[in-house]
């Protein structure tokens, strides 16, 4: 029996070291292309001071340094509580546990309304915001905006986005394949990196996404590109069939592997593509 714990041992520290790289990794390609990497540039500096410091007893400097870093994590949670959010959200929809996977929609006839109305959108260079929830809920900015709680169509998407209806102003938020509210407000981007093309809608969205696991398509109204999107990273000047992908890809991603594209699934993408020519023809 004794002759298997130091084998017992070994396992178990690779098992160790293998979920440590784990983690390390995933919380880099988390920060990476964020503001949070100059910051872990400056903690990695500071701890190379107080090692120094300790090295060569520098009291006062060691005195210092770990008077401040109490202080030093309290205010990384504040500033960067979006980065930490989104980590948690991203960890939790991997670790979902199957049983509590939700079906995906009969026959994806939502996304191509979606679709459709958008590209109707934006070849009448109408300006549009649309947040589609997913295993965060957005009940504070549903509750800020206009209930509706309406089945989703065309029609509807169209008509919101009406430059002379009241409800144009905003965003629209569709929850469970339904439209929650319309007219709501959303938190603007943070983020320095932002092009200063983009306006108040776009950086609406991208806010919105950084803050939660939603993802968001815009029109805008100046130009009529279609944009989308997840995690604060942004795809523009999309076509109805790239927009399709994005969003189904989006949807289903945290429910389950994605299937490969039925005769029905891709018949539905010809006719958003003649329908996207029949717009922009007139």
């Amino acid at each position: 029996m004794e002759e298997y714990i130091p084998a017992l041992e070994t396992f178990r520290t690779v098992v160790d070291i293998v979920l440590v790289f784990i983690i390390v990794y995933v919380v880099l390609r988390l920060l990476r292309g964020t503001r949070a990497v100059p910051t872990i540039v400056g903690i990695v500096i500071l701890s190379l001071l107080y090692w120094l410091a300790v090295a060569q007893d520098l009291q006062t400097l060691e005195f210092v340094l770990r008077s401040a870093v109490f202080y030093i994590g309290v205010l990384i949670i504040v500033l960067f509580q979006s980065e930490i959010r989104q980590a948690l959200i991203y960890f939790g929809n991997r670790l979902r546990i199957p049983l509590f996977r939700t079906g995906k929609s009969e026959g994806r006839s939502i996304y191509d309304e979606v679709v459709l109305a958008v590209t109707t959108l934006a070849s009448a260079k109408t300006g549009a915001l649309i947040v589609l929830e997913r295993a965060v809920g957005l009940r504070n900015f549903i509750d800020a905006g206009v209930k509706l709680d309406a089945v989703l169509s065309y029609d509807l998407l169209v008509t919101i986005f009406d430059p002379t209806t009241p409800l144009h102003d905003g965003a629209v938020i569709v929850r469970h394949e339904r439209i929650a509210a319309a007219s709501c407000f959303l938190p603007l981007t943070k983020n320095p990196s932002i092009s200063r093309e983009l306006g108040t809608r776009h950086r609406a969205a991208i806010g919105v996404t950084e803050g939660t696991d939603a993802v968001t398509i815009v029109v805008s109204e100046e130009t009529g590109l279609i944009s989308f999107i997840e995690g604060g990273q942004i795809e523009r000047n999309l076509t109805t069939k790239q927009l399709r992908k994005l969003l189904i890809d989006a949807m289903e991603k945290p429910y389950g592997d994605i299937e490969e594209p039925k005769e029905e699934d891709e018949s539905a993408a010809d006719q958003l593509g003649e329908a996207e020519s029949k717009a922009t023809a007139t």
